[in-house]
This record gives structure tokens, C-alpha cells and sequence, in this order.
């Protein structure tokens, strides 16, 4: 899924084999997503789930023409709404269902990143939204985490509607309403960005070997770099300034590393840094954008 990119050869660094980091990566990443997975189990509300279930009821019954079952339904949803709104009263959304997705579909290259960036600025500029979707399908490289929640704002009102339509016998369109009220179940996305997964265990491979190994550290660490700017291309939170705040810092523990000095607090330093990146935007905070600096294009954005 993934693979390592010599950026080594104009220092004369032994390249690192891409199989190996692959491996680590590779690793990295599916422990990734069964934390994931844990955490988004964590926030599942039973009774949350007990709701949607007894309005899958209450349709099923509609649907065999037995009123009193789909009432009985709706009065047991009813009650865990009840429940759930008594216990969350300052809470909008209550978790319901989730899935975790690896999208790893970017090309490794970054030229062609950009070419594919440079291709959906045209396609949309001429209205081709159809076809600026397939391009952007192209560019993801990511953990996803979706969760889907129930909306106590709306929910509750959608099942006495349902119940008073069923009362006054109008069964198709109470069916139709509890059918809409499954479909407000809101997705919200937690995204982690694979090109940083790699690039922390490049980082970590690093510091692991710069007592064995100082050439493959050092090619490591550019394996780092390369992925941070891979991640910009791919324009993951790519206007934050902790970017080239990280590359600044690889570039020194690299100095570091060629004068055999200690680099442990730099390595630490780093490492919290890219942890604390990466946990923040994962919870789905927007990457911020100064409206009024004109706009980089992505290798002048690296660049900086």
C-alpha cells in the first residue's frame, strides 16, 4: 500500500528498501484502525441503537399490515427517545453506527499529484463536476472513520408523526416518514491521513536507528520529509504552519545526526509534534485559510 521514496541519492545516503518501511507502515496502519475502531464502539449508544432498531420494526410491521406492532414499535422507541433526551440534554447527536475505511488510492508520485490537482482545477472551472469527482477519487489517501448519529432535535417529532398518522390509518405515509427519519442520521467523518502515518513511522524507524545505522536514519528522515510533502499535495490541512515547522525540524536532527551529536530531545520534540498534528485535525477540525494571502500554489506551499 505503501512504498518509500529515495530522496537520498544527490547526498549519497544508502537508500532505505522500501519493503521494510512498507511493513512497518503498512503495520502503523492497521493498528491505526483498530484503535479507531475501539474508540468509535466507545461512544455507541445502546438505546440509541435500540431506536433505530424499533423503527425498522415499526416499517417492517407496516409493510405486513399490522398496525398494533408498529405501534407497539414506535411507543418502545418513544420511550428510549425519552430516555435518551433526559440523559443528554445538552447533546444533539447520539452515535449510533460506525465503519472505519482505508481509501488509499493516491498516486505516490507527487508530480502526478499535481498534474491530477492541476486536471480538477480545469474540469471544474468548465462545470464537469461529474468528472472532477472521479479525479478527486484519485487523491485520497486515508483512514476514514465515519459515525452516524441520531439527531434528538428532529427524531423524536418524526415518530409521533408516524404514530399519529398510523392512528388515523394513513399506514403509506406514516411508512414514508419513519423512512425519512432513518435518513437523517447524520455522517460525521474523522479522517487521519495515511502520508502521516508514514511518515511518523519513518520518523520512528529513524530514531531506532541512528545508533545502528546513521545513513539509513538519515534516509529515513527523508523519507519523513518527503511524506509530510505528500500530504500537503494531497492538500491534507496543507495550509498549516506546523508543515514547515516539521521539515525545519527533520532538517536539523539531520545536522544533528552527520555532526554525532544527541539527538534525543529533537526526536521526542518531533514526535510529540506530528502526534498532536495529526490528533487534532483528526477530530475533523477545517485547516485554517487567510483570505487574505493570495493563494499558493502546492509546490510553493512545500517550498515554504
Amino acid at each position: 500500500m505503501t512504498q518509500t521514496v529515495d530522496t537520498s541519492k544527490d547526498l549519497g545516503k544508502a537508500p532505505v528498501t522500501a519493503r521494510t518501511l512498507s511493513v512497518q507502515a503498512q503495520a502503523g496502519i492497521e493498528k491505526q484502525r483498530a484503535e479507531a475502531r475501539q474508540e468509535a464502539d466507545k461512544i455507541l449508544d445502546r438505546e440509541a441503537i435500540a431506536v433505530i432498531e424499533e423503527t425498522q420494526r415499526a416499517i417492517d410491521a407496516i409493510a405486513a399490515n399490522t398496525t398494533s406492532e408498529a405501534l407497539a414499535a414506535l411507543e418502545r422507541a418513544s420511550g428510549k427517545i425519552n430516555i435518551l433526551l433526559a440523559r443528554n440534554r445538552s447533546t444533539a447527536l447520539i452515535s449510533v453506527s460506525h465503519e472505519v475505511v482505508v481509501f488509499d488510492t493516491a498516486p505516490q508520485d507527487i508530480q502526478t499529484i499535481d498534474n491530477i490537482g492541476e486536471a480538477v482545477d480545469a474540469v471544474i472551472a468548465s462545470e464537469d463536476y461529474p468528472a472532477a469527482r472521479e479525479l478527486l477519487y484519485g487523491l485520497m489517501s486515508e483512514l476514514r472513520v465515519r459515525t452516524y448519529n441520531l439527531p434528538l432535535a428532529t427524531y423524536p417529532t418524526a415518530l409521533a408523526e408516524a404514530a399519529r398518522l398510523l392512528d388515523r390509518k394513513k399506514s403509506d405515509e406514516a411508512r414514508i416518514v419513519l423512512m425519512m427519519a432513518l435518513g437523517t442520521l447524520l455522517a460525521i467523518d474523522q479522517v487521519t491521513s495515511i502520508p502521516l502515518l508514514v511518515a511518523r513511522e519513518a520518523i520512528n524507524q529513524a530514531e531506532a536507528q541512528r545508533d545502528k545505522d546513521k545513513e539509513i536514519a538519515l534516509a529515513l528522515l527523508d523519507t519523513a520529509r518527503y511524506e509530510l510533502d505528500r500530504a500537503m499535495a494531497l492538500g491534507y490541512w496543507a495550509q498549516e504552519p506546523e508543515y514547515k515547522t516539521m521539515k525545519d525540524e527533520i532538517s536539523n536532527i539531520q545536522k544533528q545526526l552527520t555532526k554525532n551529536e544527541d539527538t534525543s530531545s529533537f526526536f521526542s520534540k518531533l514526535q510529540d509534534r506530528l502526534s498532536a498534528f495529526m490528533a487534532r485535525f483528526s477530530k475533523g477540525k477545517q485547516s485554517r485559510h487567510d483570505k487574505s494571502q493570495p493563494k499558493q500554489s502546492q509546490p510553493e506551499k512545500r517550498a515554504a
